[in-house]
């Protein structure tokens, strides 16, 4: 079942920019082939309007599991630690369900320039595998960050899983050291991720 959050319109004369179809060069590991079959997505679910002092990336990931593995650990909003480093512990309120709107509370280990982290799930859909979500709280310099994570079938028990953002760059921060700490931190997410899901697939005896 797809689920997404109620429409609210951005003030048009605000937005500079939007997220260009990544080039070949800029979307490792895919090949071209796998770009190209990848485009209807790019387009669909990772083409994000941005405003001033604001920056946006995508990054893709390969792995060696089937999608519905891959895709039961993504869709677990309130288990985020389960593949993201940095993650103390995750927390969310004793009737939470798993749906748009739900919330969590994320502790990030120390070390970091963030303390916590509150979350909203803004999509979530389990036809086309789509999951999104947005930071709206706590003490983190991620500020208006969210993100839109996409699951595809490349060849069977392989997929590609692609991981955009939006977030604002901070006062006396550069477009270009507020990518570089995000991107740092989604790719290593997503190569836990990588090696998780894999693993699991191994166990499930579902794996090459």
């Amino acid at each position: 079942m797809a689920e997404h959050p109620s429409s609210s319109s951005d003030d048009p004369e605000s937005t500079i920019s939007s997220t260009p179809s990544p080039s070949d060069s800029t979307l490792p590991p895919l090949t071209s082939t796998e770009l190209a079959a990848l485009r209807p997505a790019l387009t669909a679910h990772h083409t994000h309007s941005i405003h001033p002092k604001q920056c946006t990336s995508i990054l893709a990931q390969r792995i060696h599991a089937p999608r519905s593995t891959v895709w039961s650990i993504i869709r677990r909003f309130d288990k985020p630690q389960t593949y993201k480093h940095f993650i103390k512990s995750c927390s969310v309120s004793p009737d939470f369900t798993i749906s748009v709107g739900s919330k969590r509370d994320v502790t990030v280990i120390s070390g970091l320039p963030a303390a916590t982290s509150t979350e909203r799930l803004d999509i979530l859909d389990d036809g086309s595998f789509v999951f999104g979500f947005s930071i709206i709280g706590g003490e983190h310099r991620l500020s208006n960050y969210r993100s839109v994570t996409t699951v595809h079938e490349i060849e069977e028990g392989v997929v590609v899983v692609l991981e955009s953002y939006v977030v604002d760059v901070p006062e006396g921060n550069s477009v270009e050291d507020t990518r570089l700490f995000a991107d740092t931190v989604v790719k290593l997410n997503l190569q836990k991720l990588a090696a998780v899901a894999a693993a699991v697939a191994r166990d499930n005896g579902a794996g090459k």
